[in-house]
Parts: C-alpha cells; sequence; structure tokens
C-alpha cells in the first residue's frame, strides 16, 4: 500500500473509521501510523476529501462532527434502519425539550434561569438523564448566592445531532416554523416519536418523572424568549473555571 497515494490512504481511512464505531480526530487517525509512514495533515485532509467523493451515491456518507470524522448511515434510511433494533420507541417530554432547547441555545444557563424562563420547576431526573447522557456538563457556578451551577452542551451532544459546532444549530425561526409537527408531541407524551425527528435522537429509556400539573407557557412563547437571546449565544467555555468537587445546587422549588 503506497499511502503517499490519496486514494490507497482513504481507503486505510475508510477501514480505520468503518472499525471505530466512533468520531476519530484527524489528530488520532494521524497517532495509528507509525511515526516513519505518518501522513501530514495535510495528506490526511486530502485522502478524507478523497473518501467523501466516494461516498456519493452510496448509503453511508463521511462526516464531520464535533469530535471528527465518522462513517454513517445518511437520515434518508434511518426510518428503515432503525426496524434493525426492536427496542420500542423512546419518548420525549415537553420538559425535556424545552429543557434541551434552552441549554443549547442560551448556555451558559443555570436550573433556576431555566425556570424563570419556562415558569415551572425543572425535574431532577431530567438534568440527571441529560447529564448521564453526557449532552450537558457543568461549566461553572453562577457567582451569586447559593453559586448554583451553569450548564452547557458537550461534544457528545454535538456529534450526537450531527453537529461540527454550536453554529449549526438551527436558527429558532426554522423551529418556529416546525412548531406544527411538534406541537401535538409536545402535548402528547405518550405520543411515537416521527420516524425523521427519532433518527436525530436517541433519548434515555427512562421517562422523566411526572411534574405537578401547572400553566406553562406556549413552545411559541418559549422561542420567543429564546429568540430574544440567540445573539448572546457562547461558543467558548473555556474561560469559566472547571466546577468544584462539592457543589452547593440549590433544589428547586416547591
Amino acid at each position: 500500500m503506497d499511502l503517499s497515494d490519496p486514494k490507497d490512504l482513504a481507503s486505510l481511512l475508510e477501514a480505520f473509521l468503518l472499525a471505530s464505531g466512533k468520531p476519530q480526530s484527524l489528530e488520532r487517525l494521524g497517532e495509528l501510523f507509525e511515526e516513519a509512514e505518518r501522513p501530514s495533515s495535510a495528506q490526511l485532509k486530502k485522502a478524507l476529501e478523497v473518501l467523501e467523493k466516494s461516498c456519493k451515491g452510496r448509503a453511508f456518507e463521511l462526516k464531520e462532527v464535533a469530535s471528527g470524522y465518522r462513517l454513517q448511515v445518511r437520515e434518508r434510511f434511518a426510518p428503515w434502519v432503525g426496524r434493525l433494533w426492536e427496542e420500542r420507541p423512546q419518548r420525549y417530554s415537553r420538559a425535556l425539550l424545552e429543557t434541551l432547547a434552552l441549554i443549547a441555545y442560551r448556555q451558559p444557563i443555570t436550573r433556576g434561569e431555566i425556570e424563570d424562563i419556562r415558569g415551572v420547576a425543572v425535574n431532577s431526573q431530567i438534568v440527571k438523564t441529560l447529564l448521564e447522557r453526557e449532552w450537558i456538563r457543568v461549566v461553572g457556578h453562577r457567582d451569586v448566592p447559593g453559586r448554583p451551577a451553569m450548564f452547557a452542551t458537550t461534544k457528545q451532544f454535538l456529534d450526537h445531532f450531527n453537529l461540527h459546532n454550536l453554529d449549526q444549530l438551527p436558527p429558532l425561526a426554522v423551529l418556529r416554523e416546525m412548531e406544527p409537527e411538534l406541537r401535538p408531541l409536545l402535548d402528547d407524551e405518550d405520543a411515537a416519536v416521527p420516524a425523521a425527528l427519532q433518527a436525530r435522537a436517541d433519548l434515555a429509556n427512562d421517562e422523566p418523572e411526572a411534574v405537578a400539573p401547572r400553566e406553562q407557557p406556549s413552545f411559541r412563547s418559549l422561542l420567543a424568549e429564546l429568540d430574544s437571546m440567540e445573539q448572546g449565544l457562547k461558543t467558548d467555555f473555556d474561560d469559566l473555571l472547571e466546577p468544584e468537587t462539592s457543589s452547593s445546587e440549590d433544589e428547586p422549588g416547591p
């Protein structure tokens, strides 16, 4: 095999990505070669371009996400490919969707700020589920009484939703246009997830505990609230302190 030939190198990278089953960064791909034969970053990128072109017309594609590159089934085949797994369709709850949306678009944000916007208490199980799936993380503590934790999304969140960075999140105007499709699902927690949405998300099997019924703002009003905040979206959290080992995070009110 001639590793200086982009086609040969592309075939080898294809083998790496198929075998790994998860995204691989450019740096990690380079580490898989012996030092004497290691391609340069430019050679790896060229080979990845060749691999991407070779996927055209195929059932799979090369996708760059936050953690690196991966080979994946094209989204249009998801409704059929999903039949390979016999688990019952997983379900959303309106509360979980709204909490995740607020963290994604308003990060970093505290639990109390989420509750202020939604008008209801955030169920502890929702935060636990998002943390266990590593879709959100604690990036610091707000400098106010009680020092509540601030939440932000993770690379795993971006990887799962096929995003390279937060700039690729759909504009809130697009979500607002989707509201007629989302509305029945958001109002009925027992409704099955539409195939197109199920293909983009695989939420935890553990269903959030029921929250005491209270009057909630409409999804449209939530999107309007998020729209006013979108300009201040933060994408770099390197300046924030690492979460403390012992947190005095407030418990939600009754």
